[in-house]
């Protein structure tokens, strides 16, 4: 087993425990879930991008008759990549307290200001940072104000 491989294993080892965490320990930490919404999904240029270049590798390597553990091993991280940038969905997810954006717990007393755009965007200023929240269905606007209403 060569570097290279070490290298991908461990890529793939981070990239499973980040698909691990986001879709089966996020939801359980911080008490139950209120509301858990879907969100647009950003930018799929770069997830392009990423495959692309693995499915480039793996052609130079099936070409140049390279290890067979280097192409699996490949192939699991292009799977992987697919799987994280195109079939997973992001989600925020409202707990009693607060809610996970981007995967980082956000308390709801940290929300100093609350707009909606004309385009559909949530925007919630914090402390030092601004999020906006774009929903995937316009009605879970709704549902996210009646909820922080609620909770407030």
């Amino acid at each position: 087993m060569t570097i290279t491989d070490l290298v991908l294993i461990l890529f793939i080892a981070a990239l499973l425990a980040y698909a691990l965490y986001d879709q089966f320990i996020m939801p359980r930490r911080n008490g139950p879930t209120l509301l858990s919404i879907a969100q647009l999904r950003r930018g799929r240029v770069d997830s392009v991008i990423f495959v692309g270049l693995v499915a480039i590798l793996i052609y130079n390597n099936v070409t140049s008759h390279g290890a067979q553990m280097t192409t699996w091993l490949l192939s699991a991280l292009a799977l992987m990549g697919f799987y994280i940038f195109w079939i997973r969905t992001p989600r925020i997810i409202f707990k009693q307290r607060g809610f996970f954006f981007a995967n980082v717990w956000i308390e709801y007393n940290r929300i100093k200001e609350m707009n909606l755009s004309e385009d559909g965007v949530l925007v919630m200023q914090l402390e030092q940072r601004r999020l906006l929240i774009r929903v995937r269905n316009i009605d879970d606007l709704e549902k996210i104000y009646k909820l922080l209403i609620e909770n407030q």
